[in-house]
This record gives C-alpha cells, structure tokens and sequence, in this order.
C-alpha cells in the first residue's frame, strides 16, 4: 500500500498536523515521512503553514483518484458485512462518549466523581477488546487501515495512565479522534457520504 495515499488521506481527516502527528495517522516514522511530505509540497498536492501541513485543491483531487482506485479493489461484500457489525460497536462508543460528557444524561459531567469517570474508562477498555477482531477484519479488507490499531492502543494506553483528555479532545489523537476518522475511512471505502450516516444516526 502507498505510504503517499496514507499520508493524504491522514491531511484530509485531520485539516491540519503537525508531522507527528501525520506520521502517527499513517502508520511510518518521521524518517519514512519526510521524503513523502516533500514530495508532496514539491508538487503542490500538500502546503505548510505556521509548522503544520494541509492538503491543498490540487491534493485533493489526487487523493480522490487514488481512494476511487482503492475502492476498486475493495471486496465490497466483506466490507459490506463488517461494516453493519461496525454499527453497535459505533453506538456503543457513541454512547460511551455522552456519558463521558453528560451525567444523567443531561448535566455536564465536571469530573469530580472519580469512580464515575472510572466506570467510562473500564467500559472503553471493555469496547476495545470486543471492538478488536471487527478491527482486524476491516484491516484485512484494506490494509491502508493498518496504521489503526496501533493508534487506538496508544490512546487507550494514555486514558488507562491517567490522561483523560485522550478520550474525547478533538486536537489530540484522542480515542474519540481515531474512531471518528477510522469511520470516516469506512464510509468513503463503501462509497457512503456522511451526510447520509448522519441521516441514519450512525456518523457521530
């Protein structure tokens, strides 16, 4: 798999990043990136701005063509099946994330009961594991999915530690993060639009 569509793909779901952040979205080190990202801004398909990349038109339009040829390839079918068993797994985090922010659905949850935001956490590592070998099928259907199990773990492994803000802030790569771009990479793979997901109530 094209280390390139990885790293375009990656621009286009995060807007902005720092190179770090990228080469954690596509799955390679900084040593792998850097030849790419210079590739890329050489011929106008990625720009830098005040220390961080993001794709241009030009970029767009090319990683359009190299995610319509990967969809190509994808064995719809199987996408199709693991992509409806996606579906409670997706609610479930939905949900997991609501409580996370809201208390008795309805007052915002200030963190002060630390058994509370405990029970959050013991339940996102609950979802994890149930949540894994779905992960690995959609790995196997698309490999340029790879880099996600890795970045889950890495999330995971810092709300465990204590960080919390690793579960939903939307400026890190938070677990909430991953698994909104890893949907976003499932809707475009089965030729969906997320305005339609959204219509349905299964797009965060």
């Amino acid at each position: 798999m094209s280390i390139e569509i990885r790293v375009l793909q990656a621009l286009r779901l995060k807007g902005r990043a720092v190179p770090e952040d990228l080469a954690a979205a596509a799955g390679i080190d900084s040593v792998e990136l850097t030849p790419v990202v210079e590739k890329l801004t050489a011929d106008g398909s990625a720009e830098e701005a005040r220390g961080k990349l993001k794709l241009t038109r030009p970029g767009r339009e090319v990683l359009e063509g190299l995610l319509a040829h990967e969809r190509g390839g994808v064995d719809q079918e199987a996408l199709k099946s693991a992509y409806h068993d996606f579906d409670s797994h997706n609610s479930a985090f939905k949900q997991l994330v609501t409580d996370w922010q809201l208390k008795d659905g309805d007052t915002p949850n200030d963190h002060s009961d630390a058994a509370y935001d405990q029970a959050i956490v013991d339940r996102i590592g609950a979802l994890d594991a149930e949540f894994a070998p779905l992960l690995e099928r959609f790995v196997a259907i698309a490999p340029r999915l790879e880099p996600y199990p890795a970045r889950f773990a890495r999330a995971l492994e810092k709300v465990r530690a204590g960080e919390h803000t690793w579960i939903a802030r939307p400026m890190i790569d938070s677990y909430h993060t991953v698994w909104f771009e890893l949907h976003e990479d499932l809707i475009g793979l089965a030729g969906l639009n997320r305005a339609d997901e959204a219509a349905a109530g299964r797009a965060e």
